[in-house]
């Protein structure tokens, strides 16, 4: 962290007392944070926090390079972010008992999306924001932690009903109606994102989320093919009426049509990719500026362009890891609740880095939805480290680490 402030602010003549004072001040913080979870929660994965600030430091020092302007905001929102992550593993130290609250979790959930369906304001193109004065948030990143608690109750407690399904609806194999109505009903929350909203991101992490987790809990593949049925006839429906999903899909198939145009973003992300080769141009000595919001929907373009493959690579292989570790929780606990939880949490996490990194690479169409931890935004970054909190505390009650 401090080798990237010394190197981005010697080299643009920006260096200040007051940012390397900010930086000690969060290094001192994190060991602090750490030094307080290894002691009380010495049992808990030892994994989590360390690859959570390696990330968040990148960001940080590209968040520097990009926009100077945003650097003390994203390192406030960092700050808050260690905070949050403190305060979720003490509440969630007990985690079985979060389960008592599935469904004020999951009603508090649906109304923090309603709410932006409703109230959104556009911004950068997509209506996911709420403002209150000064203040403008994204429910939505909030909304899918407690959605996913609610799904991880909920499913746990109908495994059995879920699992041995009575009711035959040609080749599938579904249970009730009304124990599949959850479901269904966020299956319509995504349709709305997507119109609405215009949140093609969100749409598919919410839905993708949902499916896996149904998955997880029954083992059936009907609910999948059911899923896909869905999702895809609704999409299909939305790009015909829809001009804005007919952008978002023509840019996706043939962004080379107008590269000066509406294909603007995605062209000149692909050339700061290709341009990065294996090792980057070097921290300051590429121009990832002149792709429009690279500090927050494009910053793994930045990423490519100054630290190259090599970049690129170890912040995905950070992303595995901690996938791999939620995974790893999920599999060594006792309790249908937790298991579910925790495998959630990865599948959530894996989906939302694949979404905008397939978004940025053109294997999938634009979304504009965050990086997490790396890209700029107070909501996301509190968001993520409430979620890796909620890990950390899963991994202490399970007792898998030593």
């Amino acid at each position: 962290m401090i080798n990237g402030y010394l190197v981005v602010t010697l080299a643009n003549h920006r260096f200040s007392s007051q940012g390397l004072g900010i930086i000690i001040g969060l290094l001192v913080l994190w060991m602090i944070t750490a030094l307080a979870l290894r002691r009380y929660f010495f049992r808990a994965d030892p994994v989590l926090l360390p690859v959570a600030v390696f990330l968040a430091s990148i960001g940080l020092t590209l968040i520097l390079r990009l926009r100077p302007d945003l650097f003390i905001p994203q390192a406030m929102w960092l700050a808050a972010g260690l905070i949050a992550f403190i305060i979720t593993v003490v509440i969630f130290r007990q985690p079985e008992d979060i389960s008592k609250y599935k469904y004020l979790c999951g009603i508090t959930g649906l109304v923090l999306l309603v709410s932006t369906i409703a109230f959104g304001v556009d911004i950068g193109g997509n209506k996911n924001w709420i403002i209150l004065g000064p203040v403008r948030f994204q429910p939505a990143e909030f909304a899918k932690l407690l959605i996913i608690i609610f799904l991880a109750a909920y499913l746990s407690e109908r495994r059995q009903l879920l699992t041995y399904a009575t009711r035959h609806y040609g080749p599938l194999t579904l249970p009730h109606p009304r124990f599949i109505a959850p479901l269904m009903v966020l299956w319509a929350l995504t349709m709305a994102m997507l119109i609405v909203q215009r949140d093609l991101g969100s749409a598919l992490l919410y839905f993708g989320t949902t499916v896996t987790m149904a998955y997880m809990a029954s083992g059936r593949w009907s609910y999948v093919a059911l899923a896909l049925c869905l999702f895809f006839s609704g999409s299909a429906v939305c790009y015909l009426l829809f001009p804005h999903v007919q952008v978002r899909i023509d840019i996706w198939l043939n962004p080379w049509s107008d590269p000066t145009g509406r294909s603007y973003q995605i062209v000149q992300s692909l050339f700061a990719l290709g341009s990065g080769g294996v090792l980057g141009s070097g921290l300051t000595f590429g121009y990832p500026g002149i792709i429009p919001e690279v500090h927050t929907d494009f910053i793994f373009a930045a990423i490519g362009e100054e630290l190259g493959l090599a970049g690129t690579a170890g912040v995905i292989i950070a992303y595995i890891l901690i996938v791999y570790r939620a995974f790893r929780t999920a599999l060594a606990s006792q309790l249908p609740f937790t298991m579910l939880l925790a495998a959630g949490l990865g599948v959530l996490t894996a989906l939302q880095v694949f979404i905008i990194i397939g978004g940025v690479t053109k294997f999938l169409p634009l979304t504009g939805i965050t990086l997490p931890l790396i890209s700029y935004g107070g909501s996301s970054m509190v968001a993520s480290f409430i979620l890796l909190g909620m890990l950390f505390a899963i991994s202490e009650a399970t007792a898998t680490y030593e």
